[in-house]
């Protein structure tokens, strides 16, 4: 490798970046941009790492084009062989049939060309997802070709399947007849080979005697106006055969025969082609891999308003709960009904204002004299808590299963899920009512702990010592929700009336301020832990996300190996100087477009490099 080594390992890199399911969300344009990255993908896998490896490795030659186009006819006739099998019915090739001298059969026999196909060898046809693998003799030691499936074929896979075989040749063999050279989908691929400066040969076939020339021309001006001009063009006349597979005549495909083994036997002649190809390849990177960083941005951001809107439906819950704190709504019906078992009589209520410590004293008789219900109190508190935190879940996920219904994303992911799955999204979880009572019996807790925590005091320990700790911790909790915006009519009295006594018993036992800061302590205490519920619900949306975003980074990390790539040096000096034999001569070269060393230049003679002459166009 010498030179290429800080290319080679930051292709691996580069590679390796790529293993994530980058574009999982319906956002812009994403079959597209998942089609780009299988691309990308294959030809780092396909074609850069191993080329970049054994950069003097034998050349791989793609035959491809349309269906119909003579791609195994020619390639049985250029090797003198029936190593594929022509047909009238299509698909024709089922299986891709790489084509070897017996001197590289080990080498692609192995899996440092399109590793992730299973080779094949022996007779046969082969089974679609395999690579199968044969020897000609009369094929020059160098070369392969690969005789690929039909690049608009009606089955979806062989033409993906082309695609990446083509991705992976150093050459192409670009087949196309005098009846469909100007079809669109071959001129898709044809740019495609500009644009990644690719070395190309374009093989027009069945050519009728009379428009020999002719249909060379017109396709010479197509590649012209492509931005193809200059490619090496050789025609192939339409001849009758004596059966349907049966091979050219000889003399109709010796110039392409001529020109190949020409490249074959002339190492600098290979290695022009390698680094027109392989540069090619690698500037594509600079265009092809920041354009992937940013479908990655696109999807993050995707996944980021997916995650708002979920935020928005449960932080909405979470209001809706302040709010129901707030309105004196929980104390209404049977926590009402146990707080006046609790504290006596109306007429008691009515006399709180000017006579606190005569309440008081009734309190203490009532609670010695006979048992408090204070644990109903306590249970119906308890019940209101928790069913005003389920109403705040369901609301949340209701809003949050209707604000990814509206968006592309959140309703793809939805299907992904499932229908059922996805009913379940819109209520609250099965697991709320025991994690809501967990924390409603938490938190009841806690604010026993605080009016212990506050009576320890030398002042009003005796105060608290006359109600009891349960009795006070109650009177705390009915003060925390001690506003009445949300009743009307007589319950506003009776609430207002329940709200005044406690927050009057309690200052009475620990003074105003006192009670303002208990009263907070407690009413943030139980804000947190049923926004810690929330939390665990809007988790069963996000966790969705969790599962399909790409990692965060991974559009940076993209940028960042890609400029490690070019900062690589790409394979300048990279091809061996031992690649022109000794004593041998370097075939000129026509420049590409770009300005990068193309294949061999027409008509430059060199030794074992046939010049093209006028009957090759």
């Amino acid at each position: 490798m010498g030179g290429n080594d800080g290319t080679l390992e930051a292709l691996r890199e580069l590679r390796r970046h790529l293993d994530h399911d980058l574009f999982p969300l319906a956002v812009g344009d994403a079959e597209a941009d998942r089609r780009a990255l299988r691309e990308l993908t294959g030809q780092l896998d396909d074609y850069l790492i191993p080329r970049l490896s054994a950069i003097d490795a034998p050349l791989l030659a793609v035959v491809g084009g349309s269906t119909g186009a003579g791609k195994s006819t020619l390639v049985n006739s250029l090797v003198d062989a029936d190593v594929t099998e022509p047909g009238v019915l299509r698909p024709t090739t089922l299986a891709p049939t790489l084509v070897t001298s017996p001197a590289d059969r080990d080498w692609f026999v192995s899996p440092h060309v399109l590793p992730g196909l299973p080779r094949v060898t022996g007779g046969g046809q082969g089974e679609p997802g395999t690579l199968r693998v044969v020897v000609a003799e009369a094929l020059p030691p160098g070369l392969a070709l690969l005789d690929a499936p039909d690049i608009d074929s009606v089955v979806a896979a062989n033409r993906e399947l082309a695609a990446q075989l083509l991705a992976a040749a150093d050459l192409w063999l670009f087949t196309t007849t005098a009846s469909r050279y100007a079809d669109e989908v071959p001129w898709g691929f044809l740019r495609a080979a500009r644009e990644r400066s690719t070395a190309l040969a374009v093989i027009l076939s069945r050519v009728p005697p009379e428009a020999l020339g002719l249909v060379a021309g017109d396709l010479n001006r197509l590649l012209e106006v492509n931005g193809l001009g200059g490619t090496r063009l050789f025609e192939v006349p339409e001849l009758q055969l004596p059966r349907e597979n049966a091979r050219l005549p000889r003399a109709a495909v010796q110039p392409v025969a001529d020109w190949l083994t020409g490249i074959a036997a002339d190492a600098q002649a290979r290695a022009d082609v390698v680094r027109q190809t392989l540069s090619g390849a690698l500037d594509s990177l600079a265009t092809r891999v920041p354009a992937l960083a940013d479908a990655v941005d696109r999807q993050r951001a995707g996944a980021g308003e997916l995650r708002a809107a979920v935020d928005a439906a449960y932080a909405a819950g979470l209001a809706t709960f302040d709010e129901g704190m707030l309105d004196g709504s929980l104390l209404r019906g049977e926590v009402l009904a146990r707080w006046q078992d609790f504290i006596g009589t109306g007429d008691l209520m009515r006399s709180l204002e000017s006579r606190v410590g005569r309440l008081r004293d009734r309190l203490v008789s009532l609670f010695t004299g006979r048992p408090a219900p204070e644990s109903e109190l306590r249970v119906a508190l308890e019940h209101g808590v928790e069913a005003l935190v389920r109403a705040a879940a369901d609301g949340a996920a209701e809003r949050a299963l209707e604000s990814w219904s509206s968006l592309p994303a959140g309703r793809a992911l939805l299907e992904r899920t499932g229908a059922v799955a996805a009913g379940r999204l819109g209520r609250a979880s099965a697991g709320l009512r025991q994690a809501a009572e967990e924390a409603v019996r938490g938190w009841q807790g806690y604010v026993l702990d605080l009016v212990r925590e506050e009576g320890a005091e030398r002042r009003t320990t005796a105060r608290v010592a006359s109600f009891g700790v349960n009795g006070i911790g109650l009177l705390l909790m009915i003060a925390v929700f001690a506003s009445t915006g949300g009743l009307t009519g007589i319950e506003v009295g009776i609430a207002g009336g329940t709200s005044v006594l406690s927050q009057k018993l309690l200052e009475a036992v620990f003074g105003d301020q006192a009670v303002r800061t208990l009263t907070t302590k407690a009413r943030e205490d139980l804000r947190l832990r049923v926004e810690e519920i929330l939390g665990d619900e809007a988790a069963r949306f996000t966790g969705l996300l969790d599962a399909v975003e790409p990692p965060e980074g991974a559009a940076r990390a993209l940028r960042a190996a890609v400029s490690a790539v070019r900062d690589g040096g790409g394979i300048r000096g990279g091809i061996p100087a031992g690649a022109v034999p000794e004593g041998g001569s370097a075939p000129a070269v026509e420049a590409a477009p770009d300005g990068r060393d193309a294949i061999p230049a027409e008509g430059v003679p060199a030794e074992g490099v046939p010049g093209r002459e006028a009957g090759d166009r």
